[in-house]
């Protein structure tokens, strides 16, 4: 891992659990052991900074979900299924105890700052355009009617999720994640 890499890794750790209002130059500094020189090497400011760590998000997103669930040989029940047990997996491992790293900084920062918004927009876009392809393959097999709005559904199923981590994290209860997960399984028949 390069020393870029190692000090994005380390600060995406940092605005997960304080956020990224809250999160200091000196907190990266000190957790990455590296001096200002160091950091303005590889970034311009913490709001450069800031835009890499939601790029490494992108990548992640984009290889362990839309790669490996999503754009895999999996028939479209097992690809559903498999998002909604990574999703589970994520949040009831010690690293997913402070919500969606994604919502957390779309809730934080869409409102104060544009290019945050967008680069956020496109991960939800992404992922709510691969549940209506998955969506629309099950419509195809007859899994469901061929009136299904295919995009108002993944957009409503992204919104469940998304909602029930937020209460997952607000009221220290993983059940409120693991209703919305089996509501998603029993309401498209993924059992």
């Amino acid at each position: 891992m390069s020393k870029q890499q190692e000090i994005i890794t380390i600060s995406r750790r940092i605005i997960y659990s304080k956020g990224y209002q809250a999160t200091s130059i000196s907190d990266i500094l000190d957790a990455a052991n590296i001096g200002k020189g160091q950091f303005y090497h590889y970034f311009s400011s913490k709001h450069d900074l800031g835009l890499a760590v939601v790029e490494d998000l992108v990548k992640e997103c984009d290889q362990e979900v839309f790669l490996e669930i999503f754009q895999s040989e999996f028939d479209p029940i097992t690809k559903l299924n498999k998002m909604l047990k990574r999703t589970l997996v994520f949040h009831t491992d010690e690293e997913g105890k402070s919500g969606c790293p994604v919502g957390n900084l779309a809730i934080e920062m869409s409102e104060h700052d544009e290019t945050f918004r967008l680069k956020i927009q496109y991960i939800f876009d992404r992922w709510i355009s691969f549940i209506e392809e998955t969506l629309n393959e099950l419509i195809k097999q007859g899994h469901f009617p061929s009136t299904m709005d295919s995009k108002k559904h993944a957009q409503s199923i992204v919104a469940m999720i998304e909602g029930g981590v937020l209460l997952m994290k607000s009221q220290k209860d993983i059940s409120f994640l693991t209703n919305v997960l089996d509501v998603i399984r029993e309401q498209y028949r993924l059992s």
